[in-house]
């Protein structure tokens, strides 16, 4: 009997391109894709621990499952995969006790066997080792994207950010080999991809085969039939002046910069083991911006960190201001456990407060959203089709290599994975607007 599966991702982009490595794994071990999670025999749930409200999202999604596999009895196998099970596994089993298998992130070539010994001995199976030398470099994942793909060049890492449980869930840094990525890269082109986004908790420390990010991304430019590299994430104390250089030279890497800043103080940033002050970010944002014109530029940011005061907050809405970013990744502290922050800062900003911070941050990224992109307006751009958009059939979705969504008329001939050039008429909220005035290339 063949067994389908089915996975249902939460959290980051690396989570989406582990999903697609896991399907990959299965696919090649005979199992096959499922439809949907109701056509499923085995059903696998990716998760995220950044956050407890990602914690706790996880476990009420399983129990509303449970019926699948207690009561229906379709589903043969329910498991959890990714840094939650690495983070607290006892939880897992104590509020989930049906589940059947639980897999940490360096663990998933091991997934058929585990399979396999669940379906015999009917008994949990756990592998949750971090492994030093883990690249999955052999294993070629499986995206059903028709125009656009992730690749992970560097896996965990070393930083230790003091509210970040990353480092224990993932483990330390290690890069892929070249050679792996390269094979990686190509059999997504040879399949009709022509963007494709490197990944790693920190890009900028990459370095294998004697070869830096910088140079990485120039060597992957050099592959036929790509037209776009994008990559994140970008730690501010590490990006490097010769990445800055590739990024305004390289035409085929996009003119988007995710540089997460997090706190505006540097009070709050020495707390935090960020590793450089508000004026060595600001003057990077400086140096960007002067190299590459026209560049986007998003980040993260988070409130009410322990010892925050309303002093600190202000230089954090003054970051923003400076820098001027097209969108920001905002969220409220939340304490982790076996991060440095919780074993050794009192979580003391109250609740009240931050959510009123949170608000004000929310409320000035969305003027400064609207100011950035609304500088596009009247321009052409060319634009990668992504989608038909879900409100209104007539329209299509697509993005710039800014990475900045553009709605737009659909047209006859047009479809996903094409590259249409559109004249931007307006700018709501964080979409732009506009109307095609021509295909490129004939599409693709």
């Amino acid at each position: 009997m063949v067994l389908k599966f089915h996975i249902e991702t939460f959290g980051c982009q690396m989570n989406v391109y582990d999903s697609d490595l896991v399907a990959g794994i299965l696919l090649n071990n005979g199992y096959v894709k499922a439809d949907s999670i109701h056509k499923a025999d085995i059903l696998f749930v990716n998760t995220c621990a950044i956050r407890e409200k990602a914690v706790e999202r996880v476990i009420h999604k399983m129990e509303q499952y449970a019926h699948l596999k207690l009561k229906k009895g379709k589903l043969k196998i329910a498991g959890i995969l990714g840094c939650i099970p690495q983070y607290n596994s006892d939880r897992l089993k104590k509020e989930l006790p049906y589940i059947d298998i639980l897999c940490g992130p360096d663990n998933y070539d091991q997934l058929p066997q585990m399979i396999s010994d669940c379906l015999k001995s009917k008994k949990l199976q756990e592998n949750l080792d971090l492994k030093k030398e883990q690249n999955y470099e052999d294993i070629l994942p499986f995206t059903e994207n028709t125009h656009s793909a992730f690749v992970t060049v560097i896996r965990g890492c070393n930083n230790f950010c003091a509210y970040c449980v990353v480092p224990y869930v993932r483990g330390r840094e290690r890069s892929r080999s070249v050679q792996s990525i390269m094979t990686e890269v190509k059999d997504h082109v040879s399949k009709s991809i022509t963007e494709i986004t490197l990944l790693g908790q920190n890009v900028n420390s990459y370095n294998s085969d004697g070869m830096n990010f910088a140079q990485l991304l120039n060597k992957v430019s050099e592959i036929d039939g790509l037209r776009r590299l994008r990559f994140a994430t970008s730690h501010p104390k590490d990006i490097s002046d010769e990445l800055i250089s590739v990024m305004a030279d390289n035409p085929k890497v996009c003119k988007h910069l995710h540089l997460p800043f997090q706190a505006g103080s540097n009070e709050v940033l020495k707390r935090m083991n960020r590793g450089y002050t508000r004026e060595e970010y600001l003057s990077k944002i400086e140096k960007v911006r002067k190299e590459i014109p026209g560049i986007a530029l998003t980040t993260d940011i988070i409130v009410g960190f322990p010892g925050e005061t309303d002093e600190d907050f202000e230089q954090t809405l003054d970051v923003m201001k400076r820098s001027g970013f097209d969108n920001s990744f905002m969220f409220i502290y939340s304490e982790r456990d076996l991060t440095f922050a919780k074993k050794n800062f009192n979580d003391d900003v109250p609740k009240k407060v931050k959510a009123e911070r949170h608000k004000r941050v929310a409320e000035l990224q969305k003027q400064l959203g609207i100011e950035q992109i609304g500088k596009d307006t009247g321009s052409i751009k060319e634009v990668l089709v992504e989608s038909v958009s879900k409100k209104r059939s007539t329209e299509m979705i697509g993005r710039t290599d800014q990475n900045r969504m553009v709605i737009f008329s659909r047209q006859d001939g047009v479809k996903e994975g094409d590259y249409v050039h559109v004249k931007i008429s307006r700018a709501d909220g964080v979409s732009l607007f506009g109307e095609i005035v021509n295909l490129r290339d004939g599409g693709r």
